[in-house]
C-alpha cells in the first residue's frame, strides 16, 4: 500500500514573520507527529529565499521541505535561477516541477518539465511532477489526450528512474476556483495516469504516488483521499492555514 502523501505548495506567499507562526502552529497541533506515527509523507515547498529558515524550523520534525521549482541547469550564466544542488545544500527533499502556474505563466513545455525533474533526480531528491489540463482542454474533452502526452515525455527521458518520482494531477481549471471534480472523475483520471505507467514499468506504476491538487480542503478531502489510486494531496490554499493542513493530513484516516 503506498504512503499517505501530502506536500503544501505555499506559492509566492510569506514573510519571515508569518512564516514562523505558521510552522509553530502546524508543528503545535501535531502535524508532526501525524506523519511519524501513520508514516504519512509530509512537506512544505516554500518560496527559495525562505528555505533556510523553514529547514530550521522543521529540523527536529517529521515534516520535510521542498522547493516550488528548479533549473535544469547544474550551474552556469542563467541568472536568477536556482539549481538542484543549491536545493541539495538546504536539505529539500522534494521539488515541485511543471506546475500548470509555470507552464501558463512562463511557458515551460512538457521538454523543459522533465529535464527539471531529470535534474532533481540526479541530485538525490524527488520531482513532484504536475500535469493538468486546462478548462477549454477539460471541456473539449481532451483531458486524459493532455495528461497522457505531459506524462509521456517524462516517461520518455527519464526511463527507469520514474518510480523515484510523485505524479500531481492538477486541473487547471480546480486551481484557486473553488471548482472541483467529483471524487470519481478524479479518480478516472488518475487510474489512467496509473496505467499509462504501467505499460511502462508495471512495479513502477504499483509504487508511484499519484496527488490530488486543485482547491483541495478540509470539506473535499475526505472522499477524494477515500479513491484507490489516489495517494494524497498537492495542497495551496489550505497549506497557509494550520488547522486546515493538519484536517487534509487526517482526511484519509
Amino acid at each position: 500500500m503506498r504512503p499517505l502523501t501530502i506536500i503544501g505548495n505555499w506559492k509566492m506567499n510569506g514573510s519571515l514573520e508569518s512564516n514562523q507562526a505558521l510552522i509553530q502552529s502546524i508543528l503545535s497541533l501535531g502535524v508532526s507527529e501525524f506523519a511519524k506515527n501513520s508514516k504519512a509523507q509530509v512537506a512544505l515547498c516554500v518560496p527559495y529565499p525562505y528555505l533556510p529558515q523553514v529547514s530550521h524550523l522543521l529540523n527536529q520534525s517529521s515534516i520535510a521541505w521542498g522547493a516550488q521549482d528548479v533549473s535544469d541547469h547544474p550551474n552556469g550564466a542563467y541568472t536568477g535561477d536556482v539549481s538542484a544542488k543549491m536545493l541539495q545544500d538546504f536539505g529539500c527533499r522534494y521539488v515541485i516541477v511543471g506546475h500548470s502556474e509555470r507552464r501558463q505563466f512562463h511557458q515551460e513545455g512538457d521538454g523543459l518539465v522533465a529535464r527539471k525533474a531529470k535534474a532533481t533526480l540526479q541530485a538525490n531528491m524527488t520531482p513532484i511532477i504536475c500535469v493538468g489540463e486546462t478548462e477549454s482542454e477539460h471541456d473539449d474533452g481532451k483531458t486524459l489526450v493532455v495528461v497522457r502526452r505531459q506524462l509521456q515525455a517524462v516517461l520518455d527521458l527519464l526511463q527507469g528512474q520514474i518510480a523515484s518520482c510523485i505524479i500531481a494531477y492538477e486541473p487547471v481549471w480546480a486551481i484557486g476556483t473553488g471548482k472541483v471534480p467529483s471524487p470519481q472523475q478524479a479518480q478516472d483520471v488518475h487510474r489512467e495516469l496509473r496505467l499509462q505507467l504501467a505499460k511502462f514499468d508495471d512495479e513502477a506504476a504499483s509504487k508511484v504516488a499519484i496527488l490530488y491538487g486543485g482547491s483541495l480542503k478540509p470539506d473535499n478531502a475526505k472522499d477524494l483521499l477515500a479513491m484507490p489510486d489516489i495517494d494524497g494531496g498537492l495542497v495551496g490554499g489550505a497549506s497557509l492555514n494550520a488547522e486546515d493542513f493538519l484536517a487534509l493530513c487526517q482526511a484519509s484516516q
